[in-house]
C-alpha cells in the first residue's frame, strides 16, 4: 500500500433542497522526532511537546510555498515518548469528530488517538529491537502494519 502525501476530504452540505460538495485536499508531511535525542532534550525537559513544536515549526517553514499558494498544509508531528504538536492535535480531534458524526460513536476521536499512539509504539519496538541486533547481513525491518 502506498501513501500518498495528501488527502481529499469531501463533505455534503445541504440548504434549502441544494447540496453542495466542498472537496478539501490537504497536504500532509509526518515526522517523528526522538524526544531524548541531543538536540531537542533540552527543550523536552522543559515543555512536553517541545521537540514534536519544533519539528512542526521546521515542516511549516519547509511548505511555506504550499500555503502561499491557497493550498492546506498539515504538519504531523509526534515524538517518540507519544506527544503530538498542537495543530495535529487540533486535525486529529476535528477529523475524529468529522468520524463521529457520520458513524453515531462519540468513542470515535479516542479511537484515533488510541491508534496513532499505538503506531508511535510500534515503529519504537521496531528500532529498539532492531538496536540489540549483532546479525550485519540481516536488513533493518521497518515495517508498520495498520
Amino acid at each position: 500500500m502506498s501513501l500518498q502525501p495528501f488527502t481529499l476530504f469531501s463533505f455534503n452540505i445541504s440548504a434549502c433542497g441544494f447540496v453542495i460538495i466542498i472537496i478539501i485536499i490537504i497536504t500532509w508531511d509526518v515526522t517523528v522526532a526522538h524526544t531524548l535525542a541531543d538536540s531537542y532534550v533540552s527543550a523536552t525537559a522543559r515543555s512536553g511537546g517541545a521537540a514534536a513544536e519544533q519539528v512542526a515549526g521546521r515542516k511549516i517553514a519547509k511548505y511555506d510555498l504550499l500555503a502561499q499558494t491557497g493550498r492546506l498544509f498539515q504538519p504531523m508531528a509526534a515524538e517518540t515518548l507519544c506527544p503530538l504538536n498542537q495543530s495535529s492535535i487540533a486535525f486529529f480531534s476535528e477529523l475524529g469528530h468529522k468520524i463521529a458524526s457520520i458513524s453515531g460513536d462519540n468513542r470515535e476521536p479516542s479511537f484515533l488517538f488510541q491508534r496513532i499512539s499505538i503506531t508511535v509504539q510500534r515503529f519504537n519496538s521496531i528500532l529498539l529491537h532492531n538496536s540489540f541486533s549483532n546479525d550485519e547481513e540481516r536488513p533493518l525491518q521497518l515495517f508498520i502494519y495498520f
